[in-house]
């Protein structure tokens, strides 16, 4: 919906907010800069560009953008000037080629009040260098992309196969249960154990950061990034901040319990790591190893690690639903390399090209962060021929990359034989970026592709995957719903146990 949509039926609430925008408009004046930006529709005044952006789904907005304007071009947000990166080439050049000029995180008012800049995705300077650093070596001493986070996940499988079999075929939801159990792996290493499905504490932290993902998307939101001050009068805004308290309230238990236990002979996790780091240099006084920066890289570690992934798998089993015939020959390579009784191993990959290449355009189409996130200009940047002013926004689009008609031959369908060659052997894509890419790349992705490998792949071992009854696969939606990462929309399957 565009803005004017949006306040539909809110006269008393349309007037109140334009009076406050066009006194600030009359206080500030138009201030038209003569660099020479990338082009873009005309700003209106005090809402910039916002009566042709849908707010439910702006990548789709921007997109229709680009078609007009091209690959590099500006949009106005209200009165927050942005340049959008519209295809694959204009994204690598930016965050690849040039990765030091579009290095830094965006200013996003709703991530700078939940974090206070602390943490890992969304700080800056020298925190988040030292912030990255630590996260990266210690999650990879504690197993990530090794056989021992190939174990963990292995032993989460049998209890979420054991879920999906007390089904017995029966239409089930699969939101929950893939949360928790992608949820798991991540638990595992930076709190150094798993927790049980029905366990309270877990399910609260689940439910508010998914709570959370789906607000983040919402208009109020977007409309709250752009002008912070009207902060008052927009709901969601306020329900994100008080679920992250929330969430905060029950991290900050488990740092007191790690923090009392903790010994040099038993670090079990990132926790556990860090605080170990925070004692080391407690004599510094400007050490990056506060409590600010652990509750927050926590906050970062525990989200990523569970909506993104999970998300993915929630869209690969609704898209086998959908395909029976791509289901049918992802099970036939299952059973010539997976022997019966045995569970999938990250070493078969390179033996099942097909399985392969379903899961990744399950990525590919299921696009879940289509915006990416946001980045800002460090200097003033010369780009294609452009001036983009130090500390302008920057977006670079993901949807645009993953849809790229110039790199996908079928964009807007799901074709796993995009990363299949002419004989049926598997393929890499260099336009293939759903983990965002240079140096703000997703920390997880290595832990990712291994867990949507497994898990897929052992689940689809298990079971053939069927909509419930009087429901067609012509029927299944496969459309996303709001958010900040794309969930599908509500659904139920059936998962029978193959024989």
């Amino acid at each position: 919906m565009t803005i004017f949509a949006l306040f539909a039926g809110a006269d008393l609430l349309v007037y109140f907010i334009t009076g406050i925008l066009f006194l600030i408009y009359l206080l500030n004046g138009s201030q038209k800069s003569t660099v020479k930006m990338p082009p873009g529709p005309r700003p209106l005044p005090l809402i910039g560009n916002l009566n042709v952006v849908n707010l439910s789904k702006p990548f789709q907005s921007l997109m229709e953008l680009s078609e007009k304007y091209g690959d590099v071009f500006t949009v106005h947000f209200g009165p927050k000037t942005t340049v959008v990166l519209a295809s694959y080439r204009a994204v690598r050049d930016a965050l690849v080629t040039q990765a030091d000029d579009f290095g830094d995180r965006a200013d996003m008012p709703i991530f700078t009040q939940i974090t206070q800049g602390k943490g890992i995705v969304f700080s800056h300077g020298e925190s988040w260098k030292v912030m990255r650093r630590f996260a990266l070596s210690t999650l990879r001493d504690f197993g990530m992309g090794k056989k021992t986070v190939e174990s963990r996940i292995q032993e989460e499988l049998n209890p979420l196969i054991g879920h999906f079999k007390s089904q017995n075929g029966a239409p089930f939801d699969t939101s929950i249960i893939l949360n928790c159990a992608v949820s798991n792996v991540i638990c595992s290493i930076i709190f150094g154990n798993r927790f049980e499905y029905e366990d309270r504490t877990f399910q609260t932290l689940i439910k508010l950061v998914s709570e959370n993902t789906t607000l983040l998307g919402t208009p109020s939101v977007l409309l709250y990034n752009f002008w912070p001050f009207l902060g008052f009068l927009l709901g969601a805004p306020k329900k994100v901040q008080s679920n992250v308290e929330h969430v905060n309230c029950l991290l900050q238990k488990f740092i007191k319990e790690h923090r009392m236990e903790l010994s040099a002979n038993n670090v079990s996790g990132f926790l556990d790591a860090f605080l170990m780091k925070q004692e080391q240099e407690s004599s510094i006084p400007d050490s990056h190893f506060h409590d600010g920066n652990l509750l927050n890289s926590l906050l970062d570690l525990f989200s990523a690690g569970t909506e993104t992934s999970s998300t993915t798998l929630r869209w690969g089993l609704l898209l086998m639903m959908k395909y029976p015939e791509i289901q049918k020959r992802v099970q036939e390579e299952i059973g010539k390399v997976i022997q019966p009784g045995q569970l999938p191993k990250v070493e078969d990959r390179r033996n099942m090209p097909y399985t392969d290449a379903v899961i990744h355009e399950i990525q590919r189409f299921a696009n879940i962060v289509p915006l990416n996130v946001s980045r800002t200009t460090v200097k003033d940047v010369s780009f294609r021929g452009f001036c983009i002013p130090k500390g302008t926004d920057v977006i670079p689009m993901l949807t645009s990359v993953l849809y790229d008609k110039t790199q996908w031959e079928t964009p807007y369908e799901f074709n796993p034989h995009h990363f299949l060659d002419a004989n049926g052997k598997f393929i890499k894509k260099d336009a293939f970026m759903p983990f965002s890419s240079g140096r703000r790349a997703c920390v997880g992705e290595s832990l990712a592709k291994m867990e949507l490998f497994l898990f897929f792949t052992g689940l689809l071992q298990q079971f053939t995957l069927h909509p419930p009854a009087g429901v067609t696969e012509a029927d299944l939606d496969i459309k996303p719903d709001v958010g900040f990462i794309l969930h599908p929309m509500p659904h139920r399957i059936c998962a029978v146990p193959n024989q």
